[in-house]
Parts: C-alpha cells; structure tokens; sequence
C-alpha cells in the first residue's frame, strides 16, 4: 500500500517540478526544492545545511577521515570539494583515480562519517590552484582553443574527463542512497567575461545526462546581478559566494532577484583568504566571521564555509593571480586562517563557529579534535650533491628552435626550463638584455649569474657586458600559472629576447622536471661555496633520525633563498623564506618513517651559511 506526500523536487532540469515520493516502508532517497517554502528537503524532510570545504587533493589520503571527522564534529552536515581535473588527466587520456586522487574513497569516508557532500567537478575550479584546475596540455595541443567556452576542442576534452568522473560518483548521488545532494555547473563563470551561455547550457546538458534527477544542480558566483546573469544557466539552481562583515540581506539581494523562491545559499562564506608571495598572511577576525555566519543562519540560510580546512599545495600545484599587468604567486600553505588549521588542528575559530553552528543544528555526538603533538626533529645538515644544469637526470625535453618554445610546447608542466644561445658578436661593450618572462628567470652568461628577471617584479631588462662572454643562459621558472579572470591562457617561458631591439635567435631548451628524486640518494656530495648560487640551482640532501611514531612536523627555511623541498620522495612543495610570509613547510607525518629519513633540496639562488635546516613543532606562516 501506497502512502504519498506531495513535494517540490528536482526534476530532469535540474531544478523543479512535481512528484511523489516517501513510500512508507522505504523512505525513497532525494534531495529537493521547496520553493514554497524557501528550503530544501532531504528524502522529503524540511533540510538546510552547514558545510565546510576540504579539498580532498590538498591533504594526504591518510588524513581523510581525520579532518572529515573533525568538520561533523563541529557540527556540519556536508562537505564541499572540488575535484581537479588537472589531478586526474594529467596527460591526455593517463587518467588517475588512485592513491591521494582516489575520490570514491573520499566519497566513501565522508558517507561513513555521516557527511552529505557538495560536489565542484568544474571543468574549471580556480581554488588558487595551478591554471585554474585545468591540465597544462590543453594548451599545447590546442594553442587556440577557447578555454571555457563551447570551444569543440575544449568540450571534447572536458566531455571525457566529465564522463569519466560523472560515471565513477554515480552510485553515491543522493538518488541512488548515496551523500552527494549537489553537483554544481563549472565555478564563478560570472566572473570569467567569456559569458557563453550555450557553453553553460551544454556543461548543463552533460551533467544531467549523467546525474538525471539524482542530484540537484547548481552555480556558485559572487554576489552581484552581473556575475549571477553570465554564470547562472536556466534550470541550474543560482548561488552566491560573500565574506564576513557585510550586510547578509544586501548580499544576497542578486540572488533573489534572480530567483524571487527558494532556498538562500552562500556557496562560498569565507572564514580567512589566501596569501601571495610578498605579502603578510592574511587573516580573519574570528568574532566578525561568527556574527555573520549567525546572521544567515537566522535568515534560514544554507551555508558552505570555505575553507573549513585549507590543507597544502605539495608539489607545485598552488596557482597564481593576476596577468600581463601583475603577478601574484600564491604560497604553498593554503592554511587560509581557516577553523582547522594546516595540520588539522582546531582554532579558537573553530570553536566559535561550532557554537554558533550548534543553535541551529543538532551537534553529534562526536568527540572535538584536540591539537595534535607535533615532531621537533632538530637541525639537519645538507650536503651539496649535483647542480642542476650540469646534470640530465631530470630533463624532459630538448628542443632547437630560432625562436624560444613555450614549456607548454615543450610537454614541461611545472618546473623549469633552460633556453640557451649565442650572443651576436655585433653588440656593443656595454648593453641591455630585453626579454618577457614568465614566471622569473636567472640570467647566466657563460656559467655565471648576473641578474634575475621576474615578472612579479615587472623586471625585464638587465644591463650586461660584451666581456662577460657569448654564451647566454635564461632558466626560466615556472611559478604556477594564472588561476582565475580571463587571463588563465598563462603559457610560461620567454619570449621577444632581444637587445636593442635586434631579436635573438637560434635557441636550444632543456625542460626539468621533478617527479621523483630517489635517483639523488646514491650521488656523492660536490664541493661549493655556501652563499649566493653563481651557476646554477643546486641539489643537496641531508639525514635525520625519527624515534617512535612519526608525528607532523615544519621545515623550518629560514636563512635560505628560493626553491623546493623533498622528504622522502615526497616534495613538500616551494619555499622562498626571503620574500615570505610562509618560512616553515608542513610535513604530515605519513610522509616520514621511523629511523632514517632523507631531506633533499633543489635550491636556486642562496646556500644559507650554516648549510642547516631544522624540522620544528610550531609553523611560522609570517
């Protein structure tokens, strides 16, 4: 026998229309609009949530279900992640879905601690991460391809990559018993002034072949009339995204005027900010954060609190804003003053958000997260054992051409890049080197470095002369590229080389790579003078001794210039304590082992004196 409730819910548009559901012996799964009533219903109940973000790609698999348990513990009933795409192609058609890439892992945990989880499939997430969350080759085997529009190489691509993922989450969306409730449609296209509104329509038409009427689709923007009419798409639920310390009904007035029913959603609510390079760590007060927080939770508001935890950019995955008039690379910490701190300890932020949160929803019986003990390992001293440019162990391409190959070109990802060639014995004694680079490039004339160009700087001349010598050496780094505006099309390299304006040519290029440095621990150590790096970057490695379990611990880089740190294989991502904020590097304890661990470093511009490094129970962020 049949028992019925009749209620808004989502139909194939991805929004609304009638139906039935709740059969009395088997409650039927859904996640819903009740745009009478301004809420969502969950399997047919009156339902709004409290999230927090956590991308699942800046923490290691390890701490998964530690830091999901401490979001439930703080009272959220979801979890927001995007999933980078980047991560999971990152070559076309090598597609990787294991170890810390394993999303239905993730999906699996946060279902068994109770979490609902909005998912951010993109194709674009920005999230200060490298381009957006696009994979490099994009740009290299299509150089005009359209990036986020209905660019037919474009769609081809984000086409099988969606499919790929869609096809993989599909038993955990809420219609099929699992805790994925909503799936949004790319991310803040309002702010992207592409506004193709038949690229929104076939994203639309995509997801919901895969997702029918399982999951409610929608956009997330900044809260503005503009940003909601190019990046929301019709039968695509509207969101908005806005920080702490403003008027909560002024900010959400573009979203009711768009959709004068339905549920309120901040998508976005921030809690801290990021941080570039250069700058000071950027930080929230906690007291301006939970008055607003409580102000739209009084309004009956559903909110996503980003970031819940920020975690790290390992490797060299952090991105950068910014474009051709400034660059701004972001650090490797994506701590972002959030409630849980980079290591996943609980703030005093913390705190106050679960006290607020606990007003309005049932806090579950799970025990708070206690600050964890943390590791001091003490000073490790490192030998020099390579230089780079004088070894072949970690380049990936060569190439000759007259005029210099972008890294895209050359199938460099991230890293650098070596351009080299003859200077023109028609120069004068004394003359200028022009050149556009991106991101930073040491200058080497025969072997030895002169100068440094950088376009953080906007530094792209640098006065040399003839008795130098002929052979010109320009390694360029790559510092993540542009992650978010119309600008993203961030190709890295040099180009327009000049010298009163005559043009170079004739250039050879080396591309390095840095995917696994075990091949270092049998080299033996080189002689070199501590200080300023005249030729080039260099290795150098070090040992030190874990007793007992390992615990998370902070590379303290202080005293040295700029470059990339491994512990054990694991490349904890860049330093630059000389520009700052960061100076210490989180390293998560899964990454050590007990007894001997190795640290090995690629540092391209200072030795520090003491030739040390020390591993540390406290971060320093600046």
């Amino acid at each position: 026998m049949w028992s019925f409730a009749l209620v808004t819910t989502l139909a194939l548009s991805g929004v609304a229309a009638e139906t039935v559901n709740l059969r009395s012996d088997n409650t039927q799964y859904s996640f819903a609009i009740d745009y009478k009533n301004n809420q969502f219903l969950l399997d047919g109940k009156p339902f709004r949530y409290v999230s927090g973000s956590f991308h699942y790609f800046r923490a290691p698999r390890y701490y998964w279900r530690d830091r999901l348990r401490a979001m439930r513990a703080a009272g959220l009933n979801a979890v927001s992640t995007y999933v980078e795409w980047s991560l999971h192609e990152p070559e076309r058609d090598e597609f990787n879905w294991s170890g810390d890439a394993d999303i239905v892992e993730f999906l699996n945990i946060a279902q068994q601690e109770d979490l609902l989880v909005l998912l951010r499939p993109g194709p674009y997430i920005c999230a200060e991460r490298d381009m957006g969350g696009l994979p490099y080759w994009l740009l290299r085997d299509t150089p005009d391809m359209k990036l986020r529009t209905k660019d037919q190489y474009f769609m081809a691509n984000a086409t099988s990559y969606l499919t790929q993922l869609l096809d993989k989450v599909k038993p955990f969306l809420r219609g099929n018993g699992g805790p994925i409730i909503m799936v949004q449609v790319e991310n803040e296209y309002g702010s992207f002034n592409a506004c193709d509104t038949e690229y929104m329509s076939m994203l639309k038409n995509l997801f919901l072949n895969k997702i029918q009427n399982k999951a409610l689709l929608y956009t997330t923007d900044g809260a503005s009339e503009s940003m909601l009419r190019c990046g929301s798409t019709p039968g695509v639920y509207a969101t908005v995204d806005f920080g702490a310390g403003g008027n909560v009904t002024k900010s959400f007035a573009p979203m009711r005027a768009k959709q004068p029913k339905g549920p309120l959603v901040n998508s976005e609510y921030y809690p801290g900010w990021l941080t570039h390079w250069g700058e000071s760590f950027q930080r929230v007060k906690t007291d301006v954060v939970t008055k607003t927080l409580k102000d739209m939770l009084d309004i009956g508001a559903s909110v996503n609190i980003y970031m819940f935890y920020g975690g790290t950019n390992f490797a060299l995955t952090s991105g950068a804003n910014g474009g051709s008039n400034e660059f701004k690379p972001q650090i490797t910490s994506y701590d972002y003053d959030a409630p849980l701190t980079e290591a996943g300890d609980p703030t005093e932020k913390y705190f106050a958000l679960r006290n607020v949160i606990g007003q309005y929803l049932p806090l579950p019986g799970v025990p708070v997260p206690i600050v964890s003990p943390k590791g001091n390992y003490g000073p490790v001293l490192l030998e020099p054992i390579s230089e780079l440019l004088d070894n072949y162990l970690f380049v990936v391409s060569q190439s000759a051409a007259d005029f210099p190959k972008t890294f895209e070109a050359l199938s460099v990802n991230q890293g650098f890049v070596l351009y080299e060639t003859r200077l023109p014995v028609s120069i004068s004694d004394e003359y200028t080197l022009n050149a556009t680079v991106k991101d930073r490039a040491l200058v080497y004339v025969n072997k030895q470095l002169y100068g440094i160009l950088s376009r953080t700087d906007k530094k792209f001349t640098l006065p040399l002369k003839k008795s130098y010598g002929d052979h010109l050496r320009i390694l360029v780094e790559n510092q993540g590229r542009v992650n978010f505006g119309y600008e993203i099309r961030d190709y890295k390299g040099v180009s327009n080389v000049n010298i009163a304006g005559v043009t170079l040519k004739m250039w050879n290029m080396t591309g390095y790579s840095f995917p696994d440095v075990s091949i270092l621990r049998d080299k033996g150590t080189i002689s070199m003078k501590n200080g300023a790096l005249k030729s080039s970057p260099v290795f150098l490695r070090g040992h030190f001794t874990v007793t007992g379990q390992p615990l998370d611990t902070f590379l303290d880089t202080g005293g040295w210039g700029k470059g990339m740190a491994f512990v054990n294989g694991y490349n904890l991502g860049r330093y630059w304590p000389s520009v700052g904020p960061q100076i210490t590097l989180y390293v998560p304890a899964p990454y050590l082992r007990t007894g001997n661990n190795e640290l090995i470093l690629l540092e391209s511009e200072y030795v520090s004196l003491t030739r040390k490094m020390k591993f540390q129970s406290a971060p320093n962020l600046g």
